[in-house]
């Protein structure tokens, strides 16, 4: 595996003509997947303008906001690793509500936001109509082991020590999952690109990963 030293602003150029390429008359849905303490939510914020400079309309979705009700995400505990890998994101609803709606031939009528586990009720978004050739960019954590359909998938690596230091104490207990994540949902091979992310500002690149 080689890595290949970018800067944050071309990796965004990089990354914005990369999803600007694909066909303009069909939907992409994008993926920026990352541990929190790569903040992939920052990321995908940052390929709006870009893509949108391109001519592509963009909505903007977090996986944050297509969580379970507590009832359910924390059936075992709050601090359940198994938990919080197999069972915090409600898989079916971000299908239906997000991808699906952006398939071929589909409706472009998608819901930007379901629950707000915050206050554990769900929002009042009214859905979005995203026009032909309109991103979806979806940021979150452990995406990319639930055979979703993203048609460009980023993910932002941290070697283990990396993210160790970048978890914060009352977040530790969630390492095991991300290493299991690791472990079986192979992310590395999943992705179409893979950005090591172990320092914020000296970015890379993995090749044949």
């Amino acid at each position: 595996m080689r890595a290949r030293p970018i800067s944050r602003d071309v990796l965004v150029e990089e990354l914005a003509e990369l999803i600007a390429g694909r066909p303009r008359e069909a939907w992409v849905r994008v993926a920026v997947d990352g541990a929190p303490a790569t903040r992939p939510e920052a990321l995908a914020d940052e390929l709006v303008a870009p893509l949108r400079l391109r001519g592509r309309p963009v909505l903007r979705v977090s996986v944050g906001d297509f969580l379970r009700p507590a009832s359910l995400r924390l059936e075992h505990g709050r601090t359940d690793p198994d938990a919080f890998y197999e069972d915090w994101l409600d898989v079916k609803a971000l299908r239906r509500e997000v991808l699906e709606p952006l398939d071929a031939g589909g409706s472009g009528r998608v819901l930007p936001a379901l629950w707000d586990s915050r206050v554990d009720r769900a929002y009042r978004s009214p859905y979005e109509e995203l026009p032909p050739g309109g991103v979806a960019l979806v940021d979150g954590t452990l995406l990319l082991g639930h055979g979703l359909p993203f048609d460009v998938s980023v993910h932002l690596w941290l070697s283990p020590g990396a993210l160790s230091r970048g978890t914060p104490e009352e977040e530790r207990w969630r390492l095991p999952a991300y290493e299991r994540y690791e472990r079986e949902a192979h992310p590395q091979r999943r992705a179409d690109v893979v950005v090591r992310a172990d320092h914020p500002h000296r970015l890379a690149v993995l090749i044949g990963s």
